[in-house]
């Protein structure tokens, strides 16, 4: 799969800040333009991607709900 096959709107250009990798999911941390965007994938994704500190990634964001609550 490409990144150009990819359908998705909302995709953020950014580098890995944080990495904290588990036995079965990892936590990626992600500081694009637009502020901190955190993703849970699973730690083989990780590494088949070769994520480190610093390495540049595009994120993909699609959700199907959005919640609100009144401050």
């Amino acid at each position: 799969m490409t990144v150009s096959s990819i359908n998705a709107r909302n995709q953020f250009r950014g580098k890995v800040k944080a990495l904290i990798l588990g036995p079965v999911v990892s936590e990626v941390e992600i500081e694009t333009p637009a502020g901190i965007v955190t993703s849970v994938i699973t730690t083989r994704s990780v590494h088949d991607l070769g994520l480190e500190v610093g390495t540049d990634v595009l994120a993909f964001v699609k959700a199907t709900e959005v919640s609100v609550a009144r401050l």
